[in-house]
């Protein structure tokens, strides 16, 4: 490698980083393809919205292909469960071997140092009743928050949004985690009837220790990155990444490197890939280890992209759910999609094309779109012909 890298190389590196080199499987994905999948992610952001399939399940996708839900459903239950879920990125599976790099998050959470403001100081104001939900925990769990919704105890009238903040709390703590879901509503157990004996026998590293390992991962992860995108990746702070940088540079683990057109210094990783040419065609989910930091996406793209689910109607430039399109090494194109399943219909409302968009850009996406039908069980496509790729993307679904 290079001290300078060029953006395009950059762009390569970073999505071979991804898993976006490897040849998709030829049979059906089994658990040997998702722990290959985490083994570049490190993790998998969770998220609730439904429009097209919950964003969770879209990484796998992206790398290996149609792939059964299930995969993922079963690396998340039982005690031989090979994910769990916590705070990374946002709330994600991790692999469950990540489980003591995370404590230290947890003892700052239960010390109300490590989690939401509003959340810390609401189980200040009602540590009692954290208590109490806990201890119903060790009784009943598995159990949902829902469960205790109307439920009248010692601490008052037990509505939702207080269980939930308890739940919540406890969940950050680590002190509960998910056992399993049902739909998207957790149930939640103690860790120790929910995670491998193998992997709670594990040494707690020191914190400097965890962050350390984390930004490693991050690095993997990355192929090239900025100190801050290392960062965000486990959403470490200033003060947790102080010196550990350095330590890795030292260790010959990161090579400071300049990218082209990128303003502040890159760090490439001793293991990264340089492919003479990837070959993607994808789609992503807005939450997808490619794009979820946005900056990131902007440097190694020049692709803008903004969620504008929470944006009215009227104003959204794009549409409610857009996925990226990823053909070659850029994304060339964005598509808002819904899945209607009640009508088996998945509905293309808009295509735009990005700018230097190949010619063949509408052609593949309507086979990635296709691909997608099948692996959602819906029995057709239907294109609106909005946007400025809409038009050839409907004439494609109509001949």
């Amino acid at each position: 490698m290079k001290e300078k890298i060029s953006l395009p190389m950059a762009r390569r590196i970073a999505l071979a980083a991804q898993g976006f080199m490897d040849a998709r499987p030829a049979g059906t994905p089994d658990r040997r393809h998702l722990g290959r999948v985490l083994a570049r992610t490190g993790l998998l952001q969770i998220d609730s919205v439904s429009a097209v399939v919950r964003a969770h399940y879209m990484p796998l996708y992206s790398r290996l292909g149609p792939y059964p839900l299930a995969l993922l459903d079963n690396a998340a239950v039982t005690r031989k469960r090979t994910v769990f879920e916590y705070w990374a990125h946002e709330a994600s599976f991790l692999p469950v071997e990540t489980y003591p790099l995370m404590r230290w998050r947890m003892e700052r959470a239960e010390r109300g140092d490590e989690m939401y403001t509003g959340l810390a100081k609401w189980g200040r104001e009602h540590a009692a009743y954290v208590e109490e939900i806990y201890r119903h925990v060790v009784d009943r769990g598995p159990i949902a928050a829902s469960a205790l919704e109307g439920q009248k105890g010692s601490g008052g009238w037990w509505g939702w949004s207080h269980a939930k903040h308890a739940f919540e709390w406890l969940f950050w703590a680590g002190r509960i985690t998910t056992a399993h879901r049902r739909g998207f509503e957790r149930f939640y157990d103690l860790p120790e009837r929910v995670l491998p004996q193998a992997i709670l026998d594990l040494p707690v590293p020191a914190a400097e220790d965890a962050h350390r390992e984390l930004l490693r991962i991050s690095a993997r992860a990355h192929g090239v990155a900025t100190a801050g995108d290392l960062r965000d990746y486990f959403r470490l702070s200033p003060a947790d990444m102080k010196g550990r940088l350095e330590e890795l540079i030292d260790l010959g683990e990161l090579m400071p490197v300049r990218v082209e057109g990128w303003d502040k210094p890159a760090y490439l990783h001793k293991d990264a890939r340089l492919p003479r040419k990837i070959e993607a065609r994808a789609l992503l989910a807005p939450f997808d280890p490619v794009v979820f930091e946005r900056s990131r996406s902007e440097r190694l793209f020049d692709f803008r992209y903004r969620i504008e689910i929470y944006t009215p109607a009227d104003k959204r430039q794009y549409g409610y759910y857009v996925l990226p399109f990823l053909l070659g090494d850029r994304i060339v194109a964005r598509v808002d999609l819904k899945a209607d399943r009640p009508a088996s219909v998945l509905r293309v409302h808009a295509a735009y094309a990005e700018p230097g968009a190949p010619p063949e850009t509408a052609a593949q996406l309507f086979e990635e779109l296709k691909q997608m039908q099948g692996w959602l069980g819906l029995e057709r496509i239907e294109v609106t012909p909005a946007g400025d790729l809409g038009p050839a993307l409907a004439d494609i679904a109509v001949s």
